[in-house]
């Protein structure tokens, strides 16, 4: 058998490693909170199921979705995208649904790029962006993110030769910090300029907990070559349902629509059906944005006890700290796995920018923040 040298070479996705450091611990008896994978876990709102019930029990017979989805989901996208960033995008050409938003994203650098092209990422940063790339055969280039700035990248600092994606995750995974409108608006200047797409991923945009609601590159006053991914997996928490968009260039997405037959990823027709109903709805958001916050209030000053300090931005459902002194951040993890069972992610999962810092996701039940934020206040 002759594997793909790409797949073959490619280290452990770094959560596998840490869900076996997980399993480890749980077979000596350890009783594990699990902050480190960033899998939401809230109960997905009843009149959620009860759409995709409905929506199931009014299509008895099953058949194939189409790559360019329903057109009543794309309509309904576009009347949140109008709603809550003021943009006007044309549901017909400019949005297609897509399963999550994570096959998405893997897959771009095999429809812009491909064999040899260069593919900006940024450090730390999300590591599908970087895999896609590298299964496409283009070559990875790191865009260290800068504290100093607030976890943004100096785009001015970028040489654009060859460069066919930029990839921008705001908010940020794992910093939490969002981007500024002013510097995605700068993005989309640069992508015209040099000829490259800018693809920003926004699966966090509902999630912030101080000062403005985060901006979206689809804000830009030219999306010439802008396309942005989005999700319902956080903001209604239905990472199961697997359903999202991509959104932006009519261009980007003519060609994501002629592409995306070959890999057979629509979402089904009834998940389609709920999303609608998702899109349409914001009390249910609310009420998600209210119930994170409260576990941050409990397990943020309870993780700054231990000496971590708060080093990221205030939006998504991620802290991003820093390890005491210079020190070595999958040792401290480790340290909190093995004493406690409170798992947290090591920065350089991330990438090399992540070194000397820890994310941890708020993922787990009040009740399970209550109990960590106990645990970390005795110990030493």
């Amino acid at each position: 058998m002759r594997l793909s040298p790409v797949f073959a070479g490619m280290a452990t996705y770094p959560f596998v490693r840490l869900d076996e450091a997980k399993a480890s611990a749980l077979a000596r008896g350890v009783e594990v909170i699990d902050f480190g994978a960033g899998e939401p876990r809230e109960e997905t709102p009843a009149f959620l199921r009860r759409a995709v019930a409905e929506a199931i029990e009014a299509e008895p017979v099953s058949t194939y979705p189409k790559a360019e989805g329903l057109p009543e989901l794309r309509a309904a996208i576009a009347a949140w995208i109008e709603r809550r960033f003021g943009a006007s995008l044309d549901p017909d050409t400019e949005i297609v649904p897509t399963l999550g938003s994570k096959e998405a994203i893997f897959g771009l650098a095999q429809v812009v790029g491909g064999p040899g092209a260069r593919i900006a990422v940024t450090t730390p940063g999300y590591p599908v962006p970087a895999r896609g790339a590298l299964f496409a055969g283009a070559d990875v280039v790191d865009v260290p993110l800068d504290p100093a700035a607030g976890w943004v990248a100096d785009l001015d600092a970028i040489d654009w030769a060859g460069v066919a994606i930029l990839w921008l995750n705001s908010p940020n995974n794992p910093t939490a910090a969002a981007a500024p409108r002013d510097f995605l608006e700068h993005a989309a200047t640069l992508a015209r300029a040099h000829g490259f797409v800018l693809a920003c991923d926004e699966a966090y945009s509902e999630l912030w907990f101080a000062g403005d609601a985060p901006a979206s590159a689809l804000q830009a006053s030219d999306r010439t070559n802008v396309i942005v991914f989005n999700t319902l997996s956080k903001r209604s928490s239905m990472p199961g349902y697997r359903s999202g968009f991509a959104a932006g260039d009519a261009e980007l997405v003519a060609a994501l629509k002629r592409y995306r037959p070959n890999v057979g990823t629509a979402p089904p027709t009834f998940v389609q059906r709920a999303a609608i109903v998702a899109w349409g709805d914001e009390e249910h958001v609310v009420e998600t944005r209210a119930r994170y916050a409260a576990k941050r209030d409990l397990v943020l000053p309870a993780l700054q006890r231990t000496g971590l300090e708060p080093a990221g931005g205030d939006a998504s459902f991620f802290l991003w700290l820093r390890v005491p002194g210079d020190g070595d951040a999958e040792a401290f993890a480790l340290r909190l796995l093995d004493e406690l069972g409170i798992v947290v992610a090591p920065g350089p999962f991330f990438g090399p920018g992540g070194e000397g810092h820890v994310r941890a996701a708020l993922v787990p039940t009040l009740d399970e923040c209550r109990r960590a934020a106990e645990l970390l206040a005795s110990w030493q």
